[in-house]
């Protein structure tokens, strides 16, 4: 398959992030995961059902609170859960239906497979695909949002959570 240059741009920024998570993850266990850096820290709790919730409160609040891996891990999967959902599928499920899977492991690889979902979902596109507006119609946050503009949001909420991860690991 050939893919254009600026999916190739998207895809390749997106493989170079990813990268620094692979990088941290040896060092994520579920200790890490739930290491709190600051008193009333934002972080991912057991509800009743025994479900993994992440704190989360609208509107955020200024500032906004310090983050455990386990948060992060979770704000990852939301973001790239409900984007896929929106630009690729048929909608997402609301915020509080996405829950963090319960460890370390298993969120890795829940972020795996939304990352391997996503890039195959770009791998195709056209020029006039990444221009389009279509696809992000129904976004919570893009409508009117070029494809190509929200790929790169991506690629950079990746980062920006991929950062604090590290930053988290090496508070801890």
């Amino acid at each position: 398959m050939t893919t254009t240059p600026r999916v190739e741009l998207v895809t390749g920024q997106l493989d170079m992030v990813w990268s620094l998570f692979e990088y941290h993850l040896p060092a994520i266990d579920d200790d890490a995961c739930l290491f709190e850096p600051t008193p009333n820290c934002w972080t991912v709790r057991q509800d009743e059902a025994g479900r993994w919730v992440a704190d989360w409160r609208v509107p955020e609040p200024e500032p906004a609170p310090a983050t455990s891996i386990g948060w992060l891990t979770w704000h990852i999967g939301y973001w790239w859960t409900t984007t896929l959902g929106h630009c690729f599928g048929d909608g997402a499920p609301e915020r509080e239906a996405i829950a963090w899977p319960g460890d370390a492991a298993s969120a890795a690889d829940w972020l795996r497979g939304l990352k391997d979902d996503w890039r195959a979902a770009l791998q195709p596109l056209t020029d006039a695909d990444l221009d389009s507006t279509d696809r992000t119609r129904t976004l919570p946050w893009g409508e009117g949002m070029r494809l190509v503009d929200i790929a790169g949001w991506v690629n950079f909420e990746l980062a920006k959570n991929v950062s604090e991860i590290g930053y988290v690991l090496r508070l801890r």
